[in-house]
Parts: structure tokens; C-alpha cells; sequence
């Protein structure tokens, strides 16, 4: 055998893997289909588009990618280090209704058994209290005091190195074992990628002891095909996938260990359920979630407000115990998304909509104006993330080669939440601006999500579920599932943490190499 374990993807899943089995004595090799990108590499604005977004096709290797479904806009991380390198460095543990609901509900005592590894993880991550309030915080504070929530309100919990700001230290979190860090410059550039060294980036971490260990990572390698050796998989695996400058290749392993994301492991996974891993379960696609998300933005005219600083997400406002809502920002000069924003507008359907976006330009042509053709559009806009642990279930099927979303129960998410929508009015009045809406979410009424899950459920069996309660795979020995999809109930907070915890369980239970 060429390897031990074969992992795809490296982002949360795939670095802890990673890790932990290297750090067990096993052979390992991690494929990413995206670059392997540092400091120098990350764009200083997302006008930057060839260095910002992934679109191969035609030259453009960046880090964040956007994909398009009937019922919800994806967004995620290309890259070694996946999710990490663009996702806003929250790390909260879910609430408890996350636990108890599901189809992995009632397979273990999730929230005992996972909080050591919740701990762990945040420990790995580095991550520490939000330090400084900005503007946007602050009116997010007033908000919850007048509606008798002052306790509600607090910073975020991030992972983020908060040295003296632009200097470079010795690394503070793994006795001096890790890299060198510098201190959060709170440019509110987190999402584009860390030009300053601060955020902690899962290269920082879980890949840098993983290759420590002696882990091999390979970037810009495309996975089309795991073939078992056996019927069952006990005799291993053959991996074949396309190198980027050495073109087609394939290795083999006696284990392997799916990691690439939602969207990546349910679009490899799918395609071998119809060739070469028929015994996977039916339920492969299925359960997909959001955090039913609304994504919103206030545009202030008061030209004193730069809603630019900060860490990328900088506090939280628990609404009620099913909802909460996050300032997030963009560095200064980072407008991209002014092309997709409309008036913020509600209605039966797509036309009843475009015609109150037009009506609402009629009536106030000068703050639509404005608005869009504001000067620069991160340091006058606050984007506004609204989440709640409310569910709506879709199913991800493949179709001409590509994966298409339907809905297999219950309503579709919805762009239209109404308390997120009052929320925003509130602060506009407050910021002195104007409440906008992607025009995905105006128009189509179609929601946006960072936190797609789902689609590799753990379940009791091959019934219920595409992973065991450990993440191995129902019907093949020898391969396991570790990223978002196997995310089973709407934790309605960012999943990162959770994904590292579930990953960080599983491979506890991996004895060491002999």
C-alpha cells in the first residue's frame, strides 16, 4: 500500500484528521483540490477576483467560491486549510436543543461526550474573547438593552492572535512548537484571507503539526474515483485523481477518509454511489441544512461610521433562544457585493418583488442612489448575519454531472424572516442608512448560507444514515466520513467547531499504528 489513511479535503475535518493520525504514527496523505496560498497569496480587496475567487475554469484560483442552487447560494473555502481561510473565526459551541434533535439523536449523550473534544478543539484553535467594540457592536448593543436582552449581548469567542497589533511573536499557543504569529491589525479583512499572519488559520495548527508528523499534503489534486480492492473495502482502496501540473494519477490505501466539504464530498460521493461504491446508502444527499440564515446590510450615509474594523464577526445578540444576530464586516475597499444589493423588499413572488424594487427606487431615488454609489462600501455598510436553530431539510441530488438542490419535506428555507428584517430597519435607523438585501434574497427570495450541512447523516444504520455514530461509513469497512455533511440537527451557530469536535471523537477511537 502507498498510504495508511488517504484524506480528502484538509479543511476542519480533514486537518484534524490529519493530525491526529499522524500524530498516532500512520502514514499519511492529505489531497486539497485548491492551492496552497499564504500571506503574499490573499487578495487586499474582493475586486481582486482572480486571487479571491475559484473558478478554474476560466484562471481563477482563489479562495472563496460561490454556487448557485435553486433554493440556496453556497458559500465556502477553496484551499489548503479549506473553510478556515475565509470562514469569520467564530467558534461557539451549539445550543442544547443541537443535541437532542436529529437523526443522531438518542445514538449517544452528544453534548457530555463531545465537550472534552469541543475544548480541545478551541484549544487547538487559539481562540480567545473578541477585544475591541466597534461602532457596529455598539448599536448592536443598544438594541438588545431596549428590548430588555442587555444580558443577551457579548463579544465573540474567535480564533484570532490578539498580540501587540502588527507584531510578530514567537508562537504563543503550543510552547513555542507552532509558527510564529503577529498580533489582529483589525482590519476586517478575515474573510479574504489573513494578509498579516493573526488569524488561526487550520495552517497554523492542525496541518502544521499533521506535516510536523510527517503528513504529506498535496494541493491542486482532483479527486474522480475511489475504487475498494474488495467488495467490502477491507483490502483498501484506490484513489485516482488529477494533479494540476502532473496531470492523472492514483495511489493506493488502506483506509480512507472523505473530508472535502458539503458540496465536494457530496458531489464525489454521489457520483460513486453510481459506479464504483454502489453499497453506500440511499441516504447519501439527503438531510442537507442550513442555519436558516438571512443575510442583510445597512448602508450609513453618516460619513463619521467605518464599519470596516474589527475582526470579521465581533459580537453576538442571542434574540431568543432560537435566533441570534452578528455584525459581520469586509476590509476597507472590499465593495464587491454592492453589485448584488437591492432595497430591502418582501412580496408573494418574483414579480410582485421586482415591482416593489422599482417602486422603492421611485420613492427614494437620492438614498437608493446613495446607497448603491456609496464611496466605499465596506466602511459604509454593515452586513447583518441573522441565524436560528429552525429547520428546513433539502435533499442535493445529481444531475448532468452537476449537484441540484430539491426539498423532500417541510418548507424550503426562506430568505423573507421577518424578525431579521426588523432587526435591520432598527439599526439603519440607528446607523442613519439604508437596509439592503442581495438581490438573490430580494428578488428570488432565495437564501444565502456560509453554513451548508448535511448529506451524510449519522444514523443508527444504513437506513437512517450514511455514517455511524464513530463517522465510519455504512456498507464499506475502512472509510469514514469527517466534515459538515455528517452534521445531523441545526446547531443555528457556525458548525466549525463542531465539525472539529465530531472529527477529533472519531479518530480517538483509532488505536495507534503498530
Amino acid at each position: 500500500m502507498d498510504y495508511d489513511f488517504i484524506i480528502i479535503g484538509s479543511g476542519f475535518g480533514g486537518a484534524a484528521s490529519a493530525m491526529r493520525l499522524s500524530e498516532k504514527g500512520y502514514n499519511v496523505l492529505v489531497l486539497e483540490k485548491g492551492r496552497r496560498l499564504t500571506e503574499k497569496n490573499f487578495p487586499k480587496t474582493n475586486w481582486n477576483l482572480k486571487r479571491w475567487l475559484w473558478l478554474p475554469a476560466i484562471g481563477f484560483r482563489g479562495l472563496f467560491k460561490l454556487t448557485f442552487f435553486r433554493h440556496v447560494t453556497v458559500l465556502s473555502g477553496v484551499g489548503v486549510g479549506g473553510g478556515s481561510l475565509v470562514y469569520a473565526n467564530t467558534l461557539p459551541i451549539p445550543p442544547d436543543t443541537f443535541f437532542n434533535s436529529g437523526s443522531w439523536s438518542g445514538l449517544a449523550d452528544w453534548k457530555k461526550e463531545l465537550m472534552p473534544f469541543y475544548r480541545e478543539a478551541r484549544r487547538m484553535m487559539g481562540t480567545a474573547p473578541n477585544p475591541k467594540m466597534t461602532r457596529g457592536d455598539h448599536i448592536l448593543k443598544e438594541i438588545a438593552a431596549e428590548q430588555g436582552r442587555p444580558e443577551a449581548f457579548r463579544p465573540t469567542d474567535v480564533a484570532v492572535c490578539f498580540a501587540r497589533a502588527g507584531q510578530t511573536v514567537p508562537d504563543p499557543y503550543f510552547d513555542g512548537q507552532g509558527p510564529p504569529r503577529a498580533g489582529c491589525t483589525f482590519c476586517g479583512g478575515c474573510m479574504l484571507g489573513c494578509r498579516f499572519n493573526a488569524k488561526n488559520t487550520l495552517d497554523k495548527n492542525y496541518l502544521w503539526f499533521a506535516e510536523k508528523y510527517g503528513a504529506e499534503i498535496r494541493p491542486e489534486c482532483n479527486v474522480s474515483d475511489v475504487r475498494p480492492l474488495s467488495e467490502d473495502g477491507a483490502a483498501g482502496y484506490r484513489v485516482f485523481f488529477r494533479e494540476r501540473k502532473r496531470g492523472k494519477k492514483s495511489l493506493t490505501t488502506r483506509h480512507i477518509i472523505f473530508a472535502g466539504g458539503v458540496l465536494g464530498t457530496l458531489e464525489l460521493l454521489l457520483k460513486l454511489k453510481a459506479g464504483s461504491l454502489p453499497n453506500l446508502s440511499p441516504m447519501v444527499g439527503r438531510e442537507i441544512r442550513t442555519n436558516s440564515e438571512s443575510l442583510l446590510g445597512v448602508t450609513t450615509f453618516d460619513k463619521s461610521i467605518d464599519f470596516s474594523k474589527g475582526v470579521a464577526i465581533s459580537s453576538i445578540y442571542h434574540t431568543d433562544e432560537h435566533s441570534h444576530l452578528e455584525p459581520v464586516r469586509y476590509s476597507a475597499g472590499s465593495g464587491f457585493w454592492r453589485i448584488f444589493m437591492a432595497p430591502l423588499v418582501s412580496g408573494r413572488n418574483a414579480l410582485v418583488r421586482a415591482l416593489a424594487i422599482v417602486g422603492d427606487w421611485l420613492r427614494h431615488p437620492l438614498e437608493n442612489t446613495r446607497a448603491y454609489f456609496v464611496r466605499d462600501w465596506a466602511k459604509s455598510t454593515q452586513i447583518l448575519l441573522f441565524m436560528q436553530t429552525c429547520d428546513s431539510v433539502l435533499r442535493f441530488v445529481r444531475r448532468g454531472g452537476r449537484l441540484s438542490s430539491t426539498v423532500t419535506s417541510g418548507k424550503a428555507p426562506t430568505a423573507f424572516i421577518p424578525e431579521a428584517r426588523e432587526l435591520a430597519r432598527t439599526f439603519a435607523r440607528k446607523a442613519g442608512g439604508k437596509p439592503v438585501a442581495l438581490m438573490t434574497e430580494s428578488l428570488f427570495g432565495i437564501p444565502t448560507t456560509a453554513h451548508i450541512l448535511g448529506g451524510c447523516p449519522i444514523g443508527a444504520d444504513a437506513r437512517q444514515g450514511v455514517v455511524d455514530k464513530d463517522l465510519k461509513v455504512f456498507g464499506y469497512r475502512n472509510m469514514w466520513v469527517c466534515d459538515g455533511s455528517v452534521i445531523s440537527a441545526n446547531p443555528g451557530v457556525n458548525p466549525s467547531l463542531t465539525i472539529l469536535a465530531l472529527t477529533e471523537r472519531a479518530m480517538s477511537r483509532i488505536p495507534p499504528a503498530k
